[in-house]
């Protein structure tokens, strides 16, 4: 097999969203070199889904430490549910997006990373909410998938077996927050490249020893 390079994510995390330039540009170096993937994680997944309210208070303080540790900015869209959740009808699941990115990976599953970091661009800079299907339509135009299958495809329970599937696999995965990286090099042989927020030297340095003690 070709090594893989898995992206743990959720579209939801604020430092996945800061983690996205970095990804998308290690994507672009070495998409000839290796396969891409992303897995979504599941982050908010509660039996009942909350307003933005319950989590709006914490966001507000976090949010400006990603801004300053990433140089990544969140668009005015997106802050004003942050700065008035008691008027936003947002209650954000984590479900929705990850069906999205499995049925978009039937698509362009080499572009799965431009996919899920135009995902996070859409909701923490123009503040679009994943859990309304008109969120994704913008999406299709650009990359020239058909509205009505992605639709179908976004409300069928075989989409949503698969996202599940995924947030399982993440788990079994030992990932305990995001975004986490790994490079597969055998079906059973897997390097840990990075967990949290890496910058681009050091997760490129991850990748080539990586690669680089393989060819030994």
């Amino acid at each position: 097999m070709s090594p893989t390079l898995y992206y743990c994510y959720d579209a939801y995390c604020g430092w996945c969203y800061g983690f996205s330039p970095v990804i998308r540009r290690l994507f672009e170096e070495y998409r000839q070199q290796l396969a891409f993937d992303v897995l979504s994680g599941g982050m908010i997944l509660p039996e009942e889904p909350q307003p933005i309210s319950v989590m709006a208070d914490y966001i507000q303080k976090a949010y400006k430490t990603v801004e300053e540790r990433t140089g990544i900015k969140f668009g005015e869209d997106w802050l004003w549910h942050i700065r008035n959740p008691e008027e936003s009808d947002w209650f954000p699941y984590s479900e929705k997006p990850a069906i999205a990115l499995c049925v978009f990976k039937d698509y362009q599953h080499d572009l799965a990373i431009p996919f899920a970091t135009d995902l996070q661009y859409a909701l923490h800079y123009e503040g679009r909410d994943l859990c309304d299907d008109e969120a994704y339509r913008h999406l299709l135009e650009k990359y020239a998938i058909p509205d009505l299958e992605f639709y179908t495809k976004l409300h069928s329970p075989e989409y949503k077996e698969k996202a599940w599937h995924e947030f399982a696999l993440v788990k079994q995965l030992k990932v305990t927050g995001f975004p986490t990286v790994f490079l597969q090099v055998s079906e059973s042989k897997f390097y840990l490249l990075s967990r949290g927020y890496t910058d681009y030297d050091t997760l490129k340095k991850s990748v080539d020893q990586a690669l680089s003690h393989e060819r030994v």
